[in-house]
């Protein structure tokens, strides 16, 4: 009912706008007079008024169908005292019973009355929703039509109603970041109630996988079980591992890309190097496991040292190769939007041309340029599936780059694997870690805000 009352909705809006279009041109024909705003605006005006307030009642009717629907097909279960939990799974088999999927009790009188009584319900519900929504959308049509005449701004209501749907995005993605940081606040103040939030700042060992508190007794196994330094530490190596290779290498090639290529080798390499941005990182995950893991591993045997299976260098390093493009494409973005006149003026003065790099053109542009580097990191962070596939889920806490390491975000998916108890502290410590990347993420963007607005200030 929704994907085709869209589509419905679609094809009445554009007939809205050519109604509109015509009335404003008949308008002026009879009147001999040019109106307030042009007639496409007109258009726009009985688009509006036709089609947003029947969304609104479409997304009201999809928001309570199910309730309703379900409370009508379980009507005559809940007098009977059946518990709730058993109604819920009552209604899924209802519904497995009418979408082919046969169970024990399929064949069932009562269930075969719940099933007709679903495709009743359903079927009416859907008649009335597209009569509804059609309805106020026709009234709202007449209602819109009648007022445009020669003395009527229609781009005024436009523009209006354009600043409201910008604005109604902006807060969208305001209380979206709000909801995120409650939800987590939330959890993890459940989870600091039960282990001390020094233990998990502080502790060396972690492993949430003994922690199932149920009584005061139980209480000791989450005792040393919640120290999160180990995954602090495998989540800076690996992603300095990361910014040691993306960073020169991607600024080197923006350098290259921007300043000495030529325009031909610039459009053909340009898009070919932006083209590992795209490539899922599971592949990497791969290739890192597959490729770049053996070949450390007996590298390093063959000079004598003891190399993990699954290192955080060989993550890193795959990891790095990822977030090239990111670095290597905004900065050269940047170095690129550098004005010509600083150029010509250094090699005025008899700067040679990398003086005029390093000394005017990367200065300038440094700000953007640190916004890159603070765009990988930030990709490095969050990184998941290349640092469960090369570097393995050991939280161990060490500063030797040929060790298995594990990070924050690969502890958090290992966590939340499958069903899981809300309530037990394994699970809330998901949410703990969660905020404590946001919170580094967030202190990031801070130092990096205060460096970019020192050098803007001073090279603008």
């Amino acid at each position: 009912m929704g994907l085709i009352t869209f589509f419905l909705l679609v094809l009445f809006a554009i007939t809205s706008f050519y109604l509109g279009y015509f009335r404003s041109n008949r308008v002026r024909v009879i009147e001999k007079q040019r109106p307030f705003s042009l007639d496409k605006y007109y258009g726009y005006y009985l688009a509006i008024w036709s089609v947003v307030p029947a969304v609104i009642i479409l997304f009201a009717i999809l928001i309570f169908d199910g309730f309703i629907v379900k409370n009508y097909v379980l009507s005559e279960f809940y007098s009977q005292g059946i518990d709730q939990s058993e109604i819920s799974l009552l209604f899924t088999q209802i519904e497995n019973t009418r979408n082919g999927i046969k169970l024990f009790n399929s064949e069932d009188e009562i269930i075969v009355n719940a099933v007709n009584k679903l495709n009743y319900i359903e079927g009416i519900f859907d008649i009335t929703s597209i009569i509804t929504v059609f309805s106020v959308s026709s009234l709202f049509l007449l209602y819109g039509y009648r007022k445009i005449n020669l003395n009527f701004d229609a781009r005024l209501i436009v523009e209006k109603f354009i600043l409201i749907g910008f604005f109604l995005c902006s807060l969208i993605a305001i209380l979206v970041t709000v909801g995120i940081i409650f939800s987590l606040l939330y959890e993890t103040v459940r989870f600091f109630s039960q282990v001390p939030i020094l233990d998990f700042l502080f502790g060396t060992n972690w492993s949430p996988q003994r922690a199932f508190v149920r009584d005061a007794a139980d209480a000791a196994d989450i005792e040393n079980a919640f120290g999160a330094v180990p995954l602090f530490s495998g989540t800076f190596l690996i992603a300095f591992i990361a910014m040691c290779v993306s960073i020169p290498v991607g600024l080197l090639t923006a350098i290259y890309m921007s300043e000495y290529a030529k325009s031909s080798v610039r459009n053909t390499a340009k898009p070919i190097i932006e083209i590992l941005a795209g490539i899922p990182t599971v592949v990497y995950g791969f290739f890192a496991v597959i490729t770049i893991a053996p070949f450390i591993r007996s590298l390093g045997g063959s000079i004598g040292l003891d190399v993990s299976s699954e290192s955080a260098l060989a993550a890193g390093l795959v990891m790095g190769i990822m977030i090239i493009p990111f670095v290597s494409s905004l900065s050269d973005d940047v170095i690129s939007s550098v004005p010509q006149s600083l150029r010509e003026g250094s090699y005025a003065m008899g700067a040679t041309k990398s003086e005029t790099i390093k000394k005017v053109i990367i200065p300038a542009a440094l700000p953007g340029i640190i916004g890159s580097f603070l765009l990988a990191v930030s990709r490095a962070i969050g990184e998941t599936m290349i640092v469960v596939m090369a570097a393995g889920l050991v939280a161990n806490l060490t500063a030797n780059p040929l060790e298995a390491s594990t990070t924050i975000t690969t502890q958090i998916v290992v966590i939340l694997i499958g069903d899981q108890e809300f309530d037990s502290p394994k699970t809330m410590s998901a949410f703990a870690l969660g905020l404590t990347l946001f919170v580094m993420t967030l202190i990031l963007n801070f130092i990096a805000l205060r460096v970019v607005k020192k050098y803007t200030e001073k090279y603008e």
